[in-house]
């Protein structure tokens, strides 16, 4: 940790400003294993009495690494080296829940939940659910974790006719509508890019701004009946969506 801060070297010329100089030096330490995910860096008073540069240097240097995702700052507790997250990629041609999904990698997955509950609902659930004057909507809202790792923030909800116990689903939502004939087979996602906001990124270990992907998903029935309207944002450095595409049958690229 000594050498990290050491003051030697920040006076080498054609270095680049002192603020970068330092930010190189952490973020070799991290890749090089010096630095291990969770360690605690000193208070910036103190790096800045090791290296000998000033505190706006060395504010500066933290912030661009807490921005970039390799450090993570918590109020009261101090700056930490991040853990490190592996990409997953996730195909977009089928129609998985969460669980289902992280059961076929091996992984263990939990929900946080911040919310269960029937409410009246909002016009974006009556517009996407079809539901009618006088009909309640069950929300569910909650973190999925896998191997400790948050991963995502879900926000589903679905007609009280669908769903009228919000509160029975513990782990997987589509494991209950399936035991009430209720899943979806098809569905239709929007995918956007979205920079979180303070709460959600709180939620998610990750700095405030941080890119993530918002996708909205709006599930039917056998019927045509939409059943599910679902709004999660995914951790931009955790997710990578793939897709198969297929080249027209000829019929379809030929000009009239």
């Amino acid at each position: 940790m000594d050498r990290i801060f050491a003051p030697e070297g920040f006076d080498e010329a054609g270095a680049g400003p002192l603020y970068l100089q330092l930010q190189r030096r952490i973020a070799e330490a991290v890749a090089s294993g010096r630095l291990r995910p969770g360690d605690s860096l000193p208070p910036e008073r103190d790096m800045a009495a090791l290296t000998g540069l000033s505190r706006v240097t060395v504010r500066k240097a933290v912030e661009g690494l807490v921005g970039s995702g390799q450090l993570v700052q918590k109020r009261g507790s101090g700056t930490f080296v991040a853990q490190r997250v592996e990409r997953l990629e996730q195909a977009l041609s089928l129609l998985t829940s969460f669980t289902e999904d992280m059961a076929r990698r091996g992984k263990s997955v939990e929900s946080v939940w911040l919310s269960r509950g029937v409410h009246s609902p909002a016009p974006e659930e009556v517009m996407a659910l079809g539901l009618g004057a006088g009909d309640r909507v069950a929300r569910l809202e909650r973190v999925r974790r896998s191997d400790g790792v948050p991963l995502a923030i879900e926000r589903a909800s679905l007609s009280v006719q669908v769903l009228p116990e919000p509160e029975k689903v513990e782990a997987s939502l589509y494991a209950v509508l399936e035991a009430r004939a209720m899943r979806p087979v098809r569905a239709v996602q929007r995918i956007s890019a979205a920079n979180l906001g303070a709460r959600d990124a709180e939620l998610l270990g990750v700095p405030v701004g941080a890119a993530g992907l918002r996708i909205e998903r709006i599930g039917y029935l056998p019927d045509g009946r939409v059943v599910e309207f679902t709004r999660s944002l995914y951790r931009g450095d955790a997710y990578d969506f793939a897709v198969e595409l297929k080249l027209a049958p000829e019929t379809e690229r030929k000009d009239p």
